[in-house]
């Protein structure tokens, strides 16, 4: 029996997943990875790389892809609060361009899987959020691409202050101007 929920989204390929967790007094346990449990839903990834980041509220970083090494992600939030988004940028998808997002959170210990083949970003909205990812691929620095975060229609939450993006961020495309586009993944 998983010891995980898989829900699917309304993209194929992407899912909220949420873990059992087992509480008492002590505190909580949980698995946050199961090679079987996730190829029996169909999620065959193999993990080569485990990435985290700590950011303020109002930092958006995104929306990230490789170009000739596309990434695999299970994402999930270590503490605080991230608003998680996943955009299709698979040619021949019948959802490419749209986008699906999920409220992560240390409290509710949900994660998202992001299948090769999509942009992913994300929004602090609590104080500060520490956020943490497993990549099927490793990063390649210069095989960077990404797409505008504010030309997709993505409805991000409403956060006191100004967005905080890198300078690298502020330069990406907008959707319909990116030339490039996922072939087979």
């Amino acid at each position: 029996m998983s010891k995980f929920k898989f829900n699917p989204t309304k993209i194929e390929g992407v899912y909220v997943i949420e873990p059992t967790v087992f509480g008492d007094e002590r505190g909580y346990f949980m698995e946050t990875y199961s090679e079987t449990d996730f190829a029996e839903a169909g999620l065959n990834y193999k993990f080569v790389q485990d990435n985290q980041s700590s950011s303020r509220k109002g930092v958006l970083r995104g929306l990230h892809f490789q170009k000739e090494h596309p990434q695999a992600k299970l994402v999930r939030v270590l503490s605080g609060e991230v608003f998680d988004v996943a955009v299709d940028l698979r040619e021949n998808s019948k959802t490419y361009g749209e986008w699906v997002g999920e409220l992560l959170s240390a409290e509710n210990k949900k994660q998202l899987m992001i299948p090769r083949g999509f942009a992913h970003g994300f929004l602090v909205v609590s104080d500060k959020a520490e956020f943490a990812y497993k990549c099927d691929e490793f990063y390649h620095p210069e095989d960077e691409g990404g797409v505008m975060y504010d030309s997709v229609g993505i409805e991000w939450p409403k956060i006191d202050g100004e967005l905080v993006l890198s300078e690298k961020d502020l330069k990406h495309p907008k959707l319909e101007e990116l030339e490039f586009k996922f072939k087979e993944v």
